[in-house]
């Protein structure tokens, strides 16, 4: 009896430390945490060029760790074999939490939410590029390619049928509700590679970077993008368009998007109504006018001077030309005169009288 009760008490604390940590939920490619609140909107940032031929792109994601969200920025990544393609994780709702499904490497795309990581990813399958043999072919329509050094390339325009969202994960307050068809399901139960050693030090190296955490960035992070995983220096790395990024986000609060417009298996009456803005009529610029303070009284002295009959004095012309200084003449005294001469006869005689 002691002993078993020495072994529910050291259960007992052990217990402690992991109510705070996420769930964990287990599928057969998805396993992944679990958060009571979705992630941030996706951020928009300008794609890098390809470092080389056969790199695939991999969409930044929004992931959580003992921080809360963090964003992993995009990067381009050798595949791991030919032929083979990436499917992005996704955050899904799924019994009350949102959790979060592990990407994986495969022959086909797979399902990853309905979610538009932009660069080719839509929300379904990848139009950035596809495998012709032993050479993958990138479509410059979405993908960003130096024609110098990769030849192996083509145009085909994409046409996506959805409303430009930047929503980051499926179901709940304000996620997408495109769910997985029949054919993506025996996808994501094929045999599968997962995030090669360069995706997850692109992830450790976000992590540990505090710039690219929500509770610092606010939904703009610092890096979002770069040319090679783990490298956030240089010339490789890209900053996000703070510009065109206007989301407010709360946790616990999702503003309500719009979803894709062909949902195939939602119903018109389950899909979420679209918040409109109110917007407030400008105020015409002649109402501005009129409200401006009339101008100050004018002086009328020119008139006082008129009606005395004396003529109005003209002010003086700052640049009026002034007369010239010259400098006054020394004063001259009168000359005095010398006194006369004496005569040699006078020399014994005495002065006369006066």
């Amino acid at each position: 009896m002691k002993r078993f009760t020495t072994a529910l008490m050291i259960a007992g604390v052990l217990a402690v430390p992991l109510l705070a940590l996420p769930i964990v939920a287990s599928a057969q490619v998805s396993v992944g945490i679990a958060v009571n609140f979705g992630p941030p909107p996706l951020p928009y940032y300008p794609q890098p060029y390809a470092p080389a031929a056969g790199y695939i792109w991999t969409p930044g994601y929004w992931a959580y760790g003992p921080y809360g969200y963090y964003w992993v920025p995009g990067t381009w990544v050798l595949a791991p074999a030919i032929g083979l393609l990436w499917t992005p994780g996704w955050w899904g709702w799924d019994g009350g939490f949102y959790r979060w499904h592990l990407g994986y490497w495969g022959p086909q795309v797979g399902y990853y939410g309905d979610i538009d990581y932009g660069y080719g990813y839509t929300g379904e399958g990848y139009e950035g590029g596809y495998w012709r043999g032993r050479d993958f072919y990138y479509n410059r329509a979405v993908s960003n390619v130096n024609v110098t050094y990769i030849h192996n390339t083509y145009n085909r325009t994409v046409i996506n049928n959805t409303h430009i969202s930047r929503v980051s994960y499926n179901g709940g307050a304000g996620g997408t509700r495109v769910r997985a068809t029949p054919e993506q399901e025996a996808y994501a139960r094929e045999r599968h590679t997962f995030a090669t050693a360069a995706q997850m030090r692109q992830e450790r190296v976000a992590l540990s970077n505090p710039a690219q955490r929500f509770s610092v960035n606010r939904g703009r992070p610092e890096i979002a993008a770069t040319t090679r995983p783990g490298k956030f220096s240089g010339s490789g790395v890209v900053r996000a368009n703070k510009t065109r990024d206007s989301y407010v986000y709360k946790p616990g609060a999702h503003n309500t998007i719009r979803n894709r417009a062909s949902n195939r298996n939602v119903n018109r009456d389950q899909r979420v109504p679209q918040q409109v803005p109110v917007m407030r009529p400008a105020r015409p610029k002649a109402q501005q006018y009129r409200q401006r303070t009339a101008p100050p009284p004018q002086n009328n002295f020119r008139n006082n001077y008129r009606a005395m009959g004396r003529p109005a004095p003209q002010p003086a012309h700052p640049y009026a030309r002034q007369p010239e200084w010259r400098a006054p003449l020394p004063t001259q005294r009168p000359e005095s005169k010398p006194p006369p001469a004496r005569r040699k006869n006078d020399a014994g005689r005495p002065p006369p009288r006066r």
